[in-house]
């Protein structure tokens, strides 16, 4: 079931939700009786999820998204976040603490997504295609540490974490370590 659970423990992607309906919605000019009519959720629903008090679904919120021609991360992230497409936000939580969905990272993809498991062994260098700039690139570390390098930068990315940026840039991908580094690569346009 995909529904966010509403408790004392309340997952992480609420907390911006009320206030970023209520923005996205008056910034287009609908009200919530127009939203209501385009996303099929009722108003009673929308004036709860605005005023924080609603045990709303993700598919509600999608449909919400939907509506008003927004992506779901539009509706999570934190107003001032300093890296947009790093959102890292517990969207769903089931009956049991080690079940959880977590959002990593959210960017709009046109036409294409492809989702690689990728493997260097120790000392092992990838040089990734360079795409123009529709093309974005999530990089997710499962084992190991990740090494990219570009020209001007580099940055390390360990196990459990990931890394999401523009493919436009020259890079290289490093393992300096002693052991296999694992990863999911997913690249969309």
């Amino acid at each position: 079931m995909s529904t966010i659970l509403h408790s004392q423990d309340r997952p992480k992607v609420l907390e911006h939700v009320a206030g970023n309906v209520r923005a996205l919605r008056q910034k287009i000019g609908l009200s919530q009786e127009a939203l209501a009519i385009a996303s099929g959720v009722s108003r009673r629903m929308i004036i709860n999820i605005e005023t924080g008090d609603a045990n709303v679904s993700l598919a509600t919120l999608d449909r919400l998204a939907e509506a008003m021609g927004v992506r779901f991360s539009d509706i999570v992230l934190a107003p001032q976040a300093a890296d947009p497409t790093r959102i890292e936000a517990v969207a769903w939580a089931g009956q049991k603490p080690e079940s959880q969905g977590m959002l990593l990272s959210s960017f709009p993809a046109h036409t294409e997504v492809e989702v690689w498991r990728w493997s260097l062994g120790p000392g092992e260098t990838y040089y990734p295609t360079v795409h123009d700039a529709a093309w974005t690139e999530t990089v997710y570390v499962l084992e190991g540490t990740l090494k990219i390098l570009w020209d001007d930068a580099e940055r390390l990315v360990t196990a459990g974490d990931f890394h999401a940026y523009n493919c436009e840039r020259l890079r290289r991908y490093v393992n300096e370590g002693d052991g296999v580094l694992r990863m999911i690569r997913t690249l969309a346009h």
